[in-house]
């Protein structure tokens, strides 16, 4: 398959309603009233994709909730472009009305306290609301076990790993800096979501120092032993774009925090910055915590990913960022599991049986400036002897970036923010 081919049908998402919808008919499902409801907890990439899928595969027969302690979806992908200045957090921002509208999903914004998996029932706002099936797409929470101070210092040491209110701080941080200033950013090991992330932050930040500020330098702390996605293209882009802004440390794990001073210690350096920005480890989010559906190690959650039923109780599903299976955390990917989910879903409350070869694309852009930009892009399918995804064939990844990979990345985010939202 050749470069465009393949970025033109992981882009496709649009039109995966109307295909989706005559695989099920072929396939010959029968849509009955009252096939149950579904409630969804947590309304991100994988979640709201989940709740607009069971309501268009099931012909809006099955009743879907879907439950989120924000009002609005606030996109992490492009949220780095905040921090460069091309970008404002309003114009990452949506709100579900398209969702209610379109599809008739039901949206109730709430606090998810509780999941009762044995009697089919999830706590929320402090009322309790029965689901036949439920899927929980909660996303990343952070582990401050190694640093407590950190997790009661968030107005000063910002991780901004949730693009929201963090984010337009974290910018404020890089206007307010001297010039001559240091920032500083460190990256956890991995798992953590959205790998080529961090590396995309360094590029954007010394984007706007290299315009506003300079004699400013940028240290990049990593506790990875290499840069983990997109190595060589970032090398390259740090190299010819920001000569002498950017230093990278590989292998530096953080091990010693002084909030009051913004100085951070390795086995190997200590570090004082004028910004700090630090990227926690992650884990599971917190509802996936308290009902017990994270284990593996107290982080993640194992699934069957035909379904994304979970190890733990099968009758919830659990997809994104939180799960335990070998891929990226990436939003393309939540999206994509989300439908695999939902097609599962439909087919378990409808008497159907599931597909036995799912597969999906995973692709992720990368500005390295105001208008180029990088990707990365892989094909899975499921490998019935392994019982996973497994990537067929390499990778595929840009030559250089390039302002034309720009504007396929704005059209990349167009597309899937339409996809999951309206």
């Amino acid at each position: 398959m050749h470069r465009r081919d393949f970025l033109e049908l992981a882009l496709a998402g649009s039109a995966w309603p109307a295909i989706a919808a005559a695989a099920i008919a072929d396939a010959g499902f029968t849509h009955r009233a009252g096939a149950g409801r579904v409630v969804v907890v947590g309304a991100g990439y994988g979640g709201a994709t989940a709740a607009k899928y069971v309501r268009i595969l099931s012909g809006g027969r099955i009743e879907v909730i879907l439950v989120d302690s924000k009002a609005d979806f606030i996109s992490c992908p492009v949220s780095n472009r905040v921090l460069g200045g091309q970008k404002t957090l309003e114009q990452l921002t949506f709100d579900y009305d398209a969702l209610q509208r379109h599809h008739g999903v039901k949206f109730i914004r709430g606090n998810v306290t509780a999941i009762d998996a044995d009697k089919s029932y999830i706590v929320a706002n402090g009322k309790k609301l029965p689901y036949t099936r439920l899927i929980v797409a909660p996303g990343i929470d952070f582990n401050y076990d190694a640093l407590p101070a950190l997790a009661t210092a968030q107005q000063q040491i910002l991780h901004a790993w949730k693009a929201g209110p963090q984010t337009r701080i974290l910018h404020q941080q890089l206007r307010a800096m001297r010039d001559g200033g240091v920032f500083t950013i460190t990256i956890p090991l991995q798992p953590y979501r959205c790998p080529p992330a961090p590396y995309e932050r360094a590029c954007q930040v010394a984007y706007y120092f290299k315009t506003h500020k300079p004699r400013s330098k940028i240290i990049v702390l990593d506790a990875n032993p290499v840069i983990t996605s997109k190595r060589a293209l970032f090398e390259r882009a740090w190299r010819e774009l920001y000569p002498g802004i950017i230093e990278y440390v590989a292998g530096s794990d953080l091990q010693q925090v002084d909030v009051a001073t913004k100085t951070v210690k390795t086995a190997f350096d200590t570090v004082k910055s004028d910004v700090l920005n630090i990227i926690p480890p992650q884990r599971a989010g917190r509802i996936a915590q308290l009902a017990g559906l994270a284990n593996v190690e107290r982080r993640w959650c194992a699934v069957d990913v035909l379904s994304y039923a979970s190890d733990v109780a099968p009758h919830i599903h659990v997809i994104g960022d939180a799960i335990e299976a070998g891929l990226p955390k990436s939003a393309h990917m939540a999206n994509a599991q989300a439908k695999i989910c939902a097609r599962a879903v439909v087919g378990l409350l409808l008497d159907q049986p599931l597909d036995p070869a799912p597969a999906f694309s995973n692709l992720c852009y990368s500005f390295v400036d105001d208008r180029q930009a990088m990707h990365i892009a892989t094909l899975y399918r499921y490998d019935a002897a392994k019982k996973s995804m497994q990537a067929a064939g390499e990778s595929m990844l840009s030559d250089h970036p390039s302002a034309m990979e720009g504007g396929d990345a704005d059209a990349w985010a167009r597309q899937i923010w339409a996809d999951v939202l309206t």
